[in-house]
């Protein structure tokens, strides 16, 4: 059982990627499985990168995050390379446009590494961008429960 490396990634890096990115790794340290995550995130587009400088998490995100005890300080926007393919082991976009821009960049998955985080769901569907719906409570939400469900799907995949 080795470490597993997710990116998370979504449209511009400031709002979804880093809340799964922050939720996640609070998941992984209660269960006390810190120590076997990389854990990151990164955009599909440049909107939010200026001069090769990524703006920082999104206010509204950062206090949904800070509700929940949870910090992001520091972060700022990245975008995913091409290169990254080779250096995680899964790709977790948050709805079906950023599945599309992952596969686009990569220009395919042939290892089959990317995947929607709402899919590890009972419910599946997208995680609806809160820069548009302004509902960053129900982007928690959801993320929190795609993020639960990935790490069951993950530990489950370690003990096989």
């Amino acid at each position: 059982m080795g470490m597993t490396k997710i990116m998370f990634v979504c449209l511009g890096n400031i709002c979804r990627s880093p809340m799964a990115e922050f939720i996640f790794k609070d998941i992984v340290a209660r269960r006390g499985a810190a120590d076997r995550f990389v854990i990151a995130s990164s955009a599909t587009s440049t909107a939010e990168i200026w001069n090769g400088i990524g703006n920082s998490v999104h206010p509204h995100a950062k206090a949904e995050l800070a509700k929940h005890g949870l910090s992001c300080g520091g972060k700022r926007a990245v975008q995913l390379k091409k290169s990254d393919y080779d250096k995680y082991d899964l790709f977790i976009g948050m709805d079906s446009a950023n599945i599309r821009d992952i596969l686009r960049i990569f220009g395919g998955d042939p290892a089959g590494k990317v995947h929607k985080l709402m899919d590890y769901t009972d419910r599946g569907g997208d995680v609806a961008d809160p820069w548009y719906t302004e509902r960053f409570d129900v982007a928690y939400r959801d993320i929190f429960e795609g993020c639960t469900a990935l790490l069951d799907a993950v530990l489950k995949r370690d003990r096989q």
